[in-house]
């Protein structure tokens, strides 16, 4: 009860307006682009709308996040579109059921991810994926609207080059005055959110269309438009199944699933960080499982977070999950009154809403940032960026991250094994590479492990000490510098022993410094401490040469320029 008065003690009329302000300017966004992200994903525009009431309702009563605003997105709407339109015409009875099934699917898979606390699990996916994957299916997102504002049947294909195949191959039927609605449209748009950012410039193109259609008769010279749009609060419905659809679908929702929910959390968090708040990650798994799950027995396909909403709501004062509720409210009586004034609307203008919602998150940017900071990261960007565009969308993801995983694995493999020298300036030993003034032994060799041991590596550690040793003749001990080694498996400490033994028959004794305790645990158990009793494997590497005697000097002759020195 306290903390119930708490909360209404907090909500005053003062946020109250500062949510009507911002719900009345989400309303104006919802519009125009609820309808052309139920067009982009094969279903009837009125769905976007159903999609902006019983969800939005839904997310603010369970949402950790105070700003989020969800609803239909580009890229979720295009993955539905991709993975219903294998089982279905788009806009039949039926692809409709099964774009229903897919929210239901999702917000379960959502909601049970929530209840598991499994919201980690997003982590797995590296932003590398997630940011070429963002990337293509942007431009896949785009090139599906030409069609539209071409005026032209493309079919239903998503690849990119069959799409510009199709356009070549129809470029004799496009509709010229379709053209010029899309091209005014699209120009309209950028300018106004340039010139008057303030101004909702979807709905006012959506509103000088309609009127120019139906001044001119334009749906009469082949312009397609909207039509008949339902009128009414969405019927209730439960969504029909059998195991074989489920089965089908499945893929396509675990990946609506996760895509989702890492778009809503990084939007969510970005403006959480700004008021000072946490989110929740377990808690928003839940919200939007349950917007899903119970949104799609009122018609709405699969919701998530919205980042350009988001923001118009953080901007315009929004400041509880009110405004979700005001915008639903305002998006349900556009539904009950006023559903008939959309019947002029052009397909072209809401093409043009997607293409210029969806250009931004076409970042190459960020594909050169990672070139420069890691290329092993920007070839996942760009391995991930072909597969979407080329091999399909819905393998994009997929492809990524085993790509991902095959490279971390073959890293993994080869761990980094330097050789050291004593930095005298320093008074510490350092990688010989790096630092050109850094003196080695004739009677030691010192290299340094920087990775955990396992079976798939330690073979290659073992060929990278006998490629060191090769050129090093007068060579009396091997100094394995451990300090960067957190783990060592079975494997990995019997073929240590036999490089031990080997080396000691060529004369050659090996030491090991800086072990962690956890390590030196696991050779107790194999009784080093019985079969190699001279190891003080525990020691840093200065205190182990000093115990053992091993004397690393600078000749006085030598001398170094402050150009050979590298940090």
């Amino acid at each position: 009860m306290l903390r119930g008065k708490r909360v209404f003690t907090y909500y005053n009329q003062q946020l109250f307006t500062r949510d009507l302000l911002a719900g009345i300017t989400l309303f104006v966004m919802l519009i125009p682009q609820g309808m052309a992200y139920a067009m982009l994903a094969g279903l009837p525009p009125v769905m976007g709308l159903y999609a902006a009431t019983i969800p939005l309702f839904i997310y603010a009563l369970f949402a950790s996040s105070k700003h989020l605003s969800i609803g239909p997105v580009a890229i979720t709407s295009l993955l539905v579109f991709s993975g219903v339109s294998i089982l279905a015409e788009p806009g039949s009875e039926e692809f409709i059921s099964f774009a229903l099934l897919l929210a239901v699917m999702v917000g379960a898979i959502q909601l049970l991810l929530g209840v598991s606390k499994l919201g980690f699990i997003v982590k797995f996916i590296p932003h590398s994926v997630m940011n070429g994957y963002t990337s293509a299916a942007a431009i896949v997102i785009g090139l599906s609207q030409i069609k539209h504002v071409l005026g032209i049947n493309l079919g239903n294909h998503l690849q990119v080059h069959y799409i510009f195949i199709g356009v070549i191959e129809k470029v004799m039927e496009i509709n010229l005055t379709t053209v010029l609605i899309g091209i005014t449209s699209i120009i309209l748009l950028i300018v106004l959110k340039k010139m008057a950012p303030r101004v909702p410039g979807a709905l006012l193109v959506v509103v000088l269309s309609i009127l120019f259609v139906f001044l001119f008769n334009l749906e009469k010279n082949g312009v397609q438009i909207v039509g008949n749009v339902p009128q009414g609060f969405p019927q209730l419905v439960v969504p029909t199944f059998t195991v074989e659809t489920v089965q089908l679908l499945i893929p396509m929702a675990l990946t609506i699933a996760l895509l989702g929910f890492m778009e809503s959390l990084a939007i969510g968090k970005a403006i959480a960080k700004k008021e000072k708040y946490k989110i929740n990650p377990n808690k928003e798994l839940k919200a939007l499982g349950l917007s899903n799950m119970i949104g799609a027995c009122f018609q709405s396909f699969p919701v998530n977070g919205s980042f350009s909403r988001t923001a118009v709501n953080h901007q315009s004062g929004g400041a509880t999950q009110m405004t979700s509720v005001i915008t639903g409210v305002f998006i349900i009586i556009t539904l009950l009154f006023f559903t008939s004034f959309f019947y002029y609307l052009p397909n072209a203008v809401l093409a043009s809403i997607i293409l210029v919602a969806v250009y931004k998150l076409i970042d190459i940017k960020e594909m050169k940032h990672l070139f420069e900071v890691k290329p092993f990261e920007g070839w996942v960007w760009v391995i991930t960026f072909i597969v979407t565009l080329f091999v399909g969308i819905q393998w994009g993801i997929i492809i990524g991250a085993i790509f991902t995983l095959v490279l971390l694995l073959n890293r993994s493999s080869k761990p980094s094994i330097v050789e050291m020298g004593y930095v005298k300036r320093e008074k510490t030993f350092r990688n010989i590479k790096r630092y050109k003034d850094a003196v080695t032994s004739e009677d030691a060799v010192i290299l340094r492990i920087d990775s955990n041991l396992h079976f798939a590596n330690i073979s290659y550690v073992e060929e990278k000490v006998k490629e060191v040793l090769k050129d090093k003749k007068g060579t009396k001990w091997l100094i394995l510098d451990m300090s960067g080694v957190n783990d060592v498996d079975t494997i990995s400490v019997d073929m240590l022993e036999e490089m031990i033994d080997f080396y000691q028959g060529k004369g050659i004794t090996t030491l090991f410094a800086s072990m962690k305790g956890s390590i030196r645990d696991t050779v107790t158990k194999v009784n080093w401490d019985q079969k190699y009793k001279g190891q003080k494997n525990h020691l840093p590497l200065e205190q182990l040469l000093k115990v053992k005697g091993i004397r690393i000097e600078k000749p006085e002759e030598y001398v170094v320029s402050a150009l050979d020195y590298q940090i």
